[in-house]
């Protein structure tokens, strides 16, 4: 198939499954088979809305003088983009592109959509390349499909010196975060946007009151969890989850055991290992630490197993940080004030290295989903498309969008050393006094998962849906689930 004719198909079949002409199942195989990976049927996290500071926060006068001065030629363009919900997007639509249109006398307009609908935009745009979108967000999973139809950064600063912010300094990305979201082969595509990644978050009142500290070992993690519902469910339990049967959430909980356990879902050989003895300890663990979860934790998703920490149901989670600076607005929850944020505990055998696993497959306890901004080959402006996004990823514009209250871990190493996000690490809405936890996660503790056309397939149906039928009682024992599994993996894989 001639490259034109693979995306106009790719862009015919997100539309079809967008539209509902097309089932999911369908759906997910002919994505697997054009190199869309997990993030194609919008698995996007469903993040808290904000509450953002009112106080005298304003972009850089330097970084607006820079904008204003090599913005002259482009005065009158109009930028599009079209965006998950994610804090970054969300602070700089409501909050800061103002600053950004008064100074360049460029219009931004900013589309923000359900992920799914996102990739239908950019598919469809990649594929008649009209460029009516100028930017485009890129979720990890889609960053092989869309590697040669958006610039590298590092080609723009070298060959647009004229255009290149002062100090925009592409090396200040964290490099963990380059290698795991921007890059694909030799490329990056774009710089690091956005960052959800799984942290330890727990009640410290109730942990205190048990005579806990933070869990420093997955075991301990678990004894802490089942004293918490022995002694206080039905109305608090100790631990919660993302488990719903046949969702990706369900998947990136199961990875974090299989990581934590000193397993991995591919080996060297590209077959699927987590039926060996690493991955049945991880289950045998799993299964032990879902019996301290509410009842209704095979049908929750990220959204569900927030709430449930949210409403005072659960004493603590190992799960996206993102939800760390909701549980602190005393407005929409129970529990403002009364979470700590820790380090996820410590993997009980050692971590694979990448030359233990498969297709690029990295083992770490804090599971990451993190996206990418990039200019769009097909812009018809991309170099004010280049200006703004510049700007959008810049320290000063970085540390505005945390600061203000999205409380989202920052892309760039040097932002959790600003004395504006230091100062915000108070009790409150937006809260950033977890992002020390979440610096020390991405830099050591990273996990992130294979990177092959049929992931979307297996992460979205084939792996969580026989997941969801082991803990409904469907497999007489974990082995047989996880045998099963490997079966259908390994075929999928095989083609």
């Amino acid at each position: 198939m001639k490259d034109s004719d693979r995306k106009l198909y790719r862009a015919k079949i997100v539309d079809d499954y967008v539209r509902g002409r097309m089932s999911r199942r369908s759906f997910l195989r002919n994505a697997s088979a054009l190199g869309l990976g997990a993030g194609v049927l919008g698995t996007g996290m469903m993040r808290p809305t904000p509450t953002f500071a009112q106080n005298a926060l304003e972009p850089s006068k330097e970084v607006l003088d820079w904008v204003r001065e090599v913005s002259k030629p482009f005065s009158g363009t109009t930028l599009r983009l079209a965006t998950e919900s994610t804090p970054p997007s969300n602070a700089i639509n409501s909050q800061l592109k103002k600053y950004f249109e008064e100074a360049s006398g460029m219009t931004v307009e900013i589309e923000t959509l359900p992920l799914e609908q996102v990739l239908q935009k950019l598919t469809l745009d990649i594929a008649s390349q009209l460029g009516t979108y100028d930017l485009y967000y890129i979720d990890q999973s889609w960053a092989a499909s869309v590697s040669r139809d958006v610039f590298d950064p590092r080609e723009q600063i070298a060959n647009n010196p004229d255009l290149a912010m002062p100090n925009y300094n592409i090396d200040d990305f964290m490099p963990a975060l380059v290698d795991g979201i921007a890059k694909y082969e030799d490329r990056w595509v774009g710089v690091p946007y956005d960052i959800p990644i799984f942290i330890m978050q727990y009640r410290k009142d109730i942990y205190d009151k048990m005579g806990f500290g933070a869990p420093e070992t997955l075991e301990e993690y678990y004894e802490q969890a089942k004293a918490i519902t022995d002694e206080n469910g039905p109305n608090l339990y100790g631990a919660t989850g993302q488990m719903k049967s046949g969702h990706y959430s369900l998947e990136c909980d199961w990875t974090a055991w299989l990581w934590g356990h000193g397993g991995s879902i591919f080996g060297p050989d590209g077959k699927f290992t987590g039926n060996d003895e690493r991955g049945l300890e991880a289950m045998e663990y799993w299964t032990r630490l879902a019996q301290t979860m509410p009842p209704g934790v095979n049908g929750w998703t990220w959204d569900g197993e927030g709430q449930s920490v949210a409403q005072g149901v659960a004493a603590s989670m190992m799960s996206w940080g993102e939800f760390f600076p909701y549980f602190d607005d005393p407005s929409a929850t129970k529990v403002s004030g009364l979470m700590a944020a820790a380090r996820c505990p410590k993997p009980k055998n050692p971590l694979r290295t990448v030359t233990e696993t498969g297709y690029g497959e990295i083992p770490g306890v804090g599971h990451q989903g993190g996206s990418s901004l990039a200019v769009s080959r097909n812009s018809k402006n991309p170099d004010a498309a280049w200006i703004f996004m510049q700007w959008a990823t810049c320290y000063d514009t970085q540390v505005l969008i945390t600061a203000l209250g999205g409380g989202t871990g920052p892309t760039r190493d040097s932002v959790y050393n600003d004395e504006r996000i230091k100062a915000n690490a108070r009790v409150g809405a937006g809260t950033t006094r977890h992002l020390d936890v979440v610096r020390e996660t991405i830099a050591l503790d990273m996990g992130s998962e294979p990177d092959l056309p049929q992931w979307a397939e297996l992460s979205n149906d084939t792996i969580p849906v026989r997941l969801g039928k082991y803990f409904a009682g469907e497999y007489a024992s974990a082995k047989e689930a996880m045998d099963d599994i490997a079966q259908a993996v390994d075929k999928v894989v095989s083609g």
